[in-house]
């Protein structure tokens, strides 16, 4: 059911998300998690989810997303449980309640560390959190080279009039000047590529259009954000669009040692017919 736009300025956003999306090459594995709506009406409304990492949008033909990194969060900023949750081998699943109006973040990801060193004239490697790294003694650690990559996969859905949402201001992302849950075809939207939650300039973005199983071409679009971090699409087909971005990070360090960075960042959207 289309619900009442709260302005063109979130139907801009939106389009801009989509476009920007487009890059990924068909033969990669990509990651999303998918609602089977993203805009409602009415109260104490549900939603199910699926979640896999495939290489044809959104078709589950690879491995299931873990839903142990899986976070819902509600417009007031609580964490939900997951209802039903199922993972199997090349898919997730889970059901949301929305028992609040407003809009609902749903993600996985967040910030792993990876180190690979010499021990006994042997290649060691290693992944963990920034706690478990800090316990070790790094100093032993012969040839010691680090790399930190912050990686997010989310998806939004609203029940009533979609809220406002704030960027987390880690890694890669996009600034909602359009929203995500109010994007149409025939419109344009924009959005504001974010860096450690300052704008990115020259970041491409690609955007794919669903459903690439059926289609002789991918099809998708690669665009890139101006001095501003802006980025503008129109959007000219009704569907679901995953969006992507990764980049490296210069600088960096972990107690006193050299750290390579790389964060790369999804987002799948909903385009409606106007």
């Amino acid at each position: 059911m289309k619900l009442h736009r709260t302005s063109k300025a979130f139907a801009i956003l939106l389009t801009v998300l989509g476009l920007v999306g487009l890059v990924g090459q068909a033969s990669a594995h990509r990651l999303w998690i998918l609602p089977s709506y993203t805009v409602l009406s009415g109260e104490d409304q549900w939603v199910s989810f699926e979640a896999a990492v495939s290489n044809n949008l959104f078709y589950p033909n690879h491995v299931a997303l873990r839903l142990d990194g899986v976070h819902a969060i509600s417009p007031s900023g609580q964490e939900l449980e997951l209802q039903s949750p199922a993972q199997g081998k090349i898919r997730s699943s889970f059901e949301l309640q929305l028992k609040e109006q407003g809009t609902y973040r749903i993600y996985s990801g967040g910030g792993m560390m990876f180190a690979s060193w010499t021990e006994d004239g042997e290649k060691k490697r290693k992944r963990g959190t920034d706690k478990e790294f800090a316990a070790m003694d790094l100093a032993s650690m012969e040839d010691l080279q680090l790399r930190k990559n912050i990686n997010r996969v989310e998806t939004y859905v609203s029940a009533g009039e979609p809220t406002d949402i704030t960027p987390s201001g880690k890694g890669l992302e996009l600034e909602f000047i359009s929203h995500p849950n109010d994007l149409y075809t025939g419109e344009t939207a924009q959005f504001r590529v974010l860096l450690d939650g300052k704008p990115s300039s020259g970041q491409k973005i690609t955007v794919v259009k669903g459903n690439d199983r059926y289609r002789d071409t991918e099809g998708s679009l690669e665009l890139e954000s101006d001095s501003e971090g802006l980025i503008e699409v129109s959007w000219d087909q009704a569907g679901r669009y995953w969006i992507n971005g990764s980049t490296q990070i210069a600088g960096g360090e972990f107690h006193g040692y050299e750290v390579k960075r790389g964060a790369s960042y999804t987002l799948v959207v909903e385009v409606l017919p106007e």
